[in-house]
């Protein structure tokens, strides 16, 4: 190769670059954006990520940099529940490492933090919330009778330029499983709402972000 087509080859990719920054969402500014915590060193994603010396045994995430919880969850039940609830797992334990409580915002990179969670804090009993780490499949729809089916229910997240559409199973289901990003959207790519309003990926209006399972 030349060396005109090496530049040419060279702007390509850097557009390509830019344009994957573009659609990648706005964390800048939201809930997870830790660039003006002073533990962060003014970084937004040093808490979760690393870009060397990461955690390879997480397969969830990539590149994963925050301690893990060790906590043993007290789950959901109700005596219309069909679902078969497990421990957290996957997607859920990732966001639990900060939000149940127990280890520290700042714990990550093989320190020890001191900053807990204050906002969001669900703690290690998570009756109170909505149950996570089940499968949701054509079986689950049938034993409960009043559940949208995720192999045919489309829907949109997100909002503005920055939308994504599919069956419930392909946009919202993590190997199956209601986890926490299927209501959540960590990276704030695909949300609706303003800032601080939980990063969910359907608007609450209405109850339009539970109407979209639940058929009632």
């Amino acid at each position: 190769m030349d060396v005109r087509n090496r530049f040419v080859a060279s702007l390509a990719a850097i557009s390509l670059l830019y344009a994957g920054s573009a659609w990648a969402g706005a964390i800048t500014g939201s809930a997870h954006d830790f660039s003006g915590s002073n533990w962060s060193g003014g970084k937004i994603c040093v808490a979760c990520h690393a870009p060397h010396k990461s955690d390879t045994t997480v397969s969830d995430a990539p590149l994963w940099n925050h301690t893990h919880s060790s906590a043993t969850y007290t789950l959901y039940s109700s005596a219309t529940l069909k679902a078969t609830i497990s421990q957290p797992g996957g997607n859920s334990k990732l966001c639990l490492s900060c939000h149940d409580g127990t280890i520290a915002v700042d714990s990550f990179g093989g320190a020890t933090g001191t900053t807990m969670v204050t906002s969001g804090n669900l703690g290690t009993d998570l009756k109170k919330s909505h149950p996570i780490g089940f499968t949701y499949d054509t079986a689950l729809v049938t034993a409960n009778g009043s559940l949208h089916d995720p192999e045919t229910k489309t829907v949109t997240i997100g909002s503005g330029t920055q939308t994504r559409s599919g069956t419930l199973k392909s946009v919202l289901l993590y190997n199956g499983k209601m986890e926490c990003g299927s209501c959540h959207d960590v990276h704030n790519t695909f949300t609706v709402g303003a800032t601080g309003s939980g990063l969910v990926k359907l608007d609450q209006a209405g109850s339009k972000i539970c109407l979209t399972c639940h058929d009632k």
